[in-house]
């Protein structure tokens, strides 16, 4: 995969902040990987490093190629962001999956969800190898990172956020993003966050809307709960943006499947309250005949939902947030 990459922009091999003087911005790309003709298929990071010493906060977006709006998050972020009242350093990673980004995929070019492989594997496959890496050049030189994903192709989701609620610091970003919703989910599950986790750095995760576009009130949410963490740890001066939505806080959540085929459809809406026992889902056959309808097994929210009407058998219908 051959990339077209500014000649103004270095390329580096680690990421360092020494790299980058104080009270400037700087943009570089981080070599990866190579491809078959020996061209380097290089990560892009935005970097701003204030005169005062302070955190270093990674944003990541683009662990899935196709989640786009992550991407508008990081750059507004630095343009509204000045260098002079800054203290610490903000490095932002607008594409982490670089092939699947190039071909407008979620997965990487082998097929594999990065996002299950983390930290990956120094001697392992293509896919092992470029998250292995990603994490030793990248994210262990960080205090604290926020990582943007929306939801998967077919699928929509609400504003909400993925913590382990039991550590005081990722707690506390959690709850500056003025979300939808906070969803309780200690990482154990191969995902960037919970390398970060592994590694002794709080992370979150930002499901900041819906693949394949750019939402400007939800980047406009992703951005504002950037500014609070920033104003949180004392890395800029500004007030907290606060909002009279309520947030609902869940214990767990789960997906709901289809166990037989045919044309979904699902009456219930994002952030919708839902009873046990209330009918969330039909399927019809390609005649119109209904088929098999589907209750809600708990009382809980709609976090997000499938609307793809075609449905093979385990299909998702909805991901269901089970409160408090």
């Amino acid at each position: 995969m051959q990339m077209n990459m500014n000649s103004d922009v270095p390329m580096i091999l680690d990421f360092n902040i020494e790299d980058t003087p104080r009270g400037t911005q700087r943009h570089y790309w981080l070599k990866i990987i190579s491809d078959g003709f020996s061209n380097p298929i290089c990560i892009p990071l935005l970097v701003m490093r204030g005169k005062q010493d302070g955190p270093v906060l990674g944003v990541t977006a683009a662990v899935h190629g196709n989640e786009l709006n992550g991407i508008s998050v990081i750059q507004r972020l630095f343009d509204e962001v000045s260098v002079e009242e800054l203290s610490g350093t903000i490095v932002g990673v607008p594409v982490v999956n670089v092939p699947a980004f190039m071909r407008k995929k979620r997965r990487f070019n082998d097929g594999v969800d990065i996002n299950h492989i983390m930290p990956g594997k120094e001697d392992g496959n293509i896919s092992q190898v470029y998250a292995y890496r990603f994490v030793q050049r990248f994210i262990k030189h960080i205090d604290y990172l926020l990582d943007l994903h929306t939801a998967s192709t077919g699928r929509i989701n609400s504003y909400y956020i993925r913590a382990d609620m039991s550590q005081p610091k990722v707690k506390k970003m959690a709850l500056l993003q003025n979300a939808d919703i906070i969803v309780h989910n200690p990482p154990s599950d191969g995902t960037l966050r919970g390398a970060a986790d592994d590694m002794g750095i709080p992370a979150i995760t930002l499901e900041v809307g819906n693949p394949s576009t750019f939402q400007k009130k939800l980047i406009r949410s992703g951005i504002d709960g950037v500014h609070n963490v920033l104003c949180d740890l004392e890395m800029v001066k500004d007030d907290i943006i606060t909002t009279e939505k309520q947030t609902v806080h869940c214990d767990k959540s789960l997906w709901i499947y289809t166990d037989t085929g045919g044309l979904l459809s699902i009456p219930v809406e994002l952030r919708q309250m839902v009873k046990k026992g209330e009918i969330i889902a039909t399927i019809r056959d390609i005649f119109g005949n209904k088929i098999k309808e589907y209750y809600a097994p708990q009382d809980g929210i709609v976090i997000g939902k499938s609307v793809s009407p075609v449905n093979q058998t385990g299909g998702r219908i909805l991901h269901l947030g089970i409160l408090k």
